[in-house]
């Protein structure tokens, strides 16, 4: 439980949208128990000295950055614009990427109109391209020597072309279907994006550095377990290299002895990627049997 005079670690995360639910289900997972103010924008940790601020996702970086918020939940696009800009403008960027988190994957890509014959990024020299990532956007044209100007748009960047305001877009895509709804088509990829967890780059001390660590160590034993599986299962000794070959990332395996039995081991592991019906079919004709696999619930390297 959190004392009074511990200081209390403010955790910046998107107030609505897809990251939205999976940030808050994450802490948690890593322990987190909390109770939402009256205006519903901050959520305040009530077994641990952590407060989650209900944020604009484009405000985080700036709010880690200007040290208002310890961490923050954000996806890698944001913190790349926001990085750009403040290189290009000179300024120190005082925040860094602490660990990448599984979930919020999507990407930035150009969009053309459908009608367009695009063959290279040097189809781009000369048009126009809308924009909510103008940073990103010009690091990309900087860095294959392109000449072609960035038109900053908010909003639905989709219909820039149709009114005239740009020839192409430059866009978050997930599925493609947007794109696709306003006779566009996604021709290449300048950023793969997922959620991330960013930290200040001051070093942090006393007990808020204690709790910043434990729950750094606690996240990573939550990410660990999404696709982790627990397997058990018997084999011969003879079988055992082979086994240990398909056991699906993972490290030296335990091995038991089983009562009565010289010809046959009980095989343990934990298997940090997903294990599918095929694993165990090509386990089985290793020659493993009674075969088990559960979840993993928690795990501290």
């Amino acid at each position: 439980m959190p004392t009074e005079t511990e200081e209390r670690i403010k955790i910046a995360v998107q107030k609505s949208g897809r990251l939205t639910e999976h940030s808050l289900d994450l802490l948690v997972r890593c322990g987190l128990s909390y109770s939402r103010g009256r205006d519903q924008l901050i959520c305040y940790g009530e077994n641990m000295p952590v407060d989650v601020l209900l944020v604009r996702d484009d405000d985080i970086p700036g709010l880690v950055q200007e040290q208002v918020c310890d961490l923050g939940f954000v996806g890698l696009n944001i913190v790349e614009e926001r990085r750009l800009s403040l290189v290009a403008a000179g300024e120190k960027v005082e925040f860094d990427v602490l660990s990448t988190l599984t979930f919020g994957h999507c990407r930035l890509s150009f969009g053309v109109p459908e009608e367009m014959q695009y063959s290279s990024s040097e189809d781009l020299a000369g048009l126009r391209i809308a924009t909510t990532y103008p940073a990103i956007v010009k690091d990309y044209l900087a860095r294959n020597s392109l000449n072609a100007s960035v038109v900053k748009f908010s909003g639905a960047v989709e219909i820039a072309p149709s009114l005239g305001k740009a020839d192409v877009i430059c866009d978050l895509v997930s599925s493609g279907s947007t794109m696709r709804a306003h006779h566009l088509k996604e021709v290449e990829t300048i950023l793969e994006s997922e959620a991330v967890l960013i930290g200040g780059s001051e070093e942090t001390r006393g007990s808020k550095a204690t709790w910043i660590a434990r729950l750094l160590q606690r996240l990573q034993g939550v990410l660990q377990v999404k696709e982790s599986k627990y397997i058990m299962l018997h084999a011969p000794r003879s079988a055992l290299p082979r086994i240990a070959e398909l056991l699906p990332g993972s490290e030296a395996p335990t091995i038991l002895p089983l009562e009565g039995r010289t010809d046959l081991v009980a095989v343990h592991a934990v298997c940090r990627e997903n294990v599918f019906w095929e694993t165990l079919e090509l386990l089985k004709e290793a020659g493993a049997s009674s075969m088990l696999v559960l979840p993993v619930e928690k795990m501290l390297a």
